[in-house]
């Protein structure tokens, strides 16, 4: 052993054994660790429950001003993915996991099982913990000026999908006075040609979007009547109003005539749909009625069914089943031949007027319950049985599918009078939008999928950009797939 190093040490142990002042004693064991280890002179900290990217969050927000604070926390939807995909990166290296994707933390549920996977496995020991082999993915090259392994370079290289945005702030508001606070009736709809019809007292009007240009259709108050629901037909050039008297008048948008006015209900017409030539209406006498508007009022089905008022209907995607559902809490499935329902669900514990047909899932039914239910329920209408419900707090009004995404939009009344955009079958809210101070009554999505406009008793019409135009899954360019090539 050295001589000097020797000398120093012995200094050292000297020093340590001698008597100690009792008042630094005593300041020193205020400050020192309340356990007291006698074996040795290490002191190897617990680490299991530390979260180090929201420990070093927390170090980086103290020494940042309350604005930049405030644009840290508008970005940290754009930083969330980051750290899933640092903490894979670090798994990969470390651990040898061979991760070689990033999950989505917006719309995968494995979120927060990643992340804690990931804060809890770093820092121990495992027996059958072992390295990935180094076979053709894990090793590294001798000629790479990288040390991270190929599966890294793959979860670097993986794309990167934009995170979702949806704007809380409707990006247009129009005036819409005497528009009715009826649960009942259906007086907004969006047509295939990006014309809004509004149902406003005894007028309707048509508002275009392309031009922002309002003209009046029609005007009920000659005939001391009101104007109860309205809707297009698919191609967007007819025009159904159902009024308050039980009539049914079809009108030619383009050329702003009447059509025809169809007989038969003895109460007012609070729900309609199209299927093709054909319009259902259904009213407050319980009856729906399904006409062709090419022949006679003769030739008609009368569907009875319910035991009170009829305030929504929906036609299948396919146009073979139609659903309603009434004030009786009832929601009914019929077939296109058959004078009873085919299915019948009561599960809900208020009036139905929220129905959406799902376009992604063929036979998907989603339903909403009034102020005494508040629940999304969903069904599977080839078998019959009930799939999933959730408690949505608040009067169900609306329901919208998107066409581009597995996602839906629902409107709400009592008591809170939001908007909530749902993801299916997580059944996690995406967006909660709010801004009306009554109940969203009313509901329509844009020709194109990507906005939804809801009006409600403020007397407003408020537009939102909820959906993405995106589609989900992408269609096959392989040179096997023989669609592609037909002209």
């Amino acid at each position: 052993m050295d001589q000097e190093y020797e000398r120093r040490l012995l200094r050292q142990i000297n020093h340590q054994n001698l008597p100690a002042d009792p008042r630094l004693k005593k300041a020193l064991s205020a400050t020192c660790s309340p356990v007291s280890v006698k074996s040795g002179d290490r002191f190897i900290p617990t680490r299991a429950g530390s979260n180090w990217s929201i420990n070093f969050h927390y170090a980086n927000e103290n020494c940042r001003s309350p604005s930049q604070n405030h644009k840290a926390k508008d970005a940290s939807s754009d930083s969330s993915k980051d750290a899933v995909a640092y903490a894979a990166l670090l798994r990969n290296e470390l651990l040898g996991a061979g991760i070689d994707t990033v999950p989505d933390p917006h719309t995968d549920e494995r979120r927060h099982a990643v992340l804690s996977q990931d804060c809890r496995g770093v820092f121990r020991y495992s027996v059958h913990t072992r390295r990935a082999p180094l076979d053709g993915d894990g090793e590294v090259s001798p000629y790479s000026l990288s040390p991270l392994s190929n599966k890294s370079h793959k979860l670097l290289r993986s794309p990167r999908k934009p995170a979702r945005k949806i704007s809380k702030i409707p990006f247009k508001v129009l005036d819409a006075p005497e528009l009715q606070d009826d649960f009942y009736l259906n007086l907004v709809d969006w047509s295939a040609g990006n014309l809004l019809s509004v149902g406003l007292g005894a007028c309707v009007y048509l508002w275009s979007a392309c031009t922002s240009q309002v003209t009046r259709l029609c005007d009920l108050s000659v005939d001391g009547d009101s104007v109860t629901s309205v809707c297009w037909n698919e191609r967007g050039s007819l025009v159904a109003v159902g009024t308050h008297k039980g009539y049914v008048q079809i009108w030619d948008a383009a050329g702003g005539r009447k059509l025809t006015s169809l007989e038969g209900h003895s109460a007012r017409v609070g729900a309609l749909a199209w299927n093709g030539e054909q319009l259902s209406s259904g009213s407050r006498d319980r009856v729906i009625l399904q006409r062709d508007v090419r022949t006679p009022a003769a030739a008609e089905r009368r569907l009875q069914g319910h035991r009170q008022e009829v305030c929504g209907l929906k036609w299948s995607p396919d146009h073979q089943h139609l659903a309603s559902g009434g004030n009786d809490n009832k929601l009914l499935v019929w077939n296109s031949s058959s004078l009873l329902p085919v299915q019948q669900y009561g599960d809900h514990l208020a009036a139905v007027k929220a129905i959406a047909w799902s376009p992604h899932q063929h036979g998907l039914l989603a339903s909403g319950g009034g102020t005494a239910d508040r629940c999304l329920r969903f069904w599977n209408t080839l078998t019959g049985q009930a799939l999933q419900s959730t408690d949505t707090g608040s009067q169900v009004c609306n329901l919208a599918w998107s066409k581009h995404a597995n996602e839906l939009v629902s409107t709400h009344g009592y008591s809170q009078n939001q908007i909530l955009v749902w993801k299916y079958p997580s059944l996690t809210q995406v967006a909660k939008l709010t801004g009306h101070s009554y109940r969203v009554l009313y509901l329509a999505v844009s020709p194109d999928g990507e906005a939804i406009v809801t009006g409600a008793g403020d007397e407003t019409l408020r537009f939102w950009n909820v959906f993405s135009k995106t589609r989900c899954t992408k269609e096959s360019k392989s040179v096997l797939n023989l669609f592609t090539r037909i002209r």
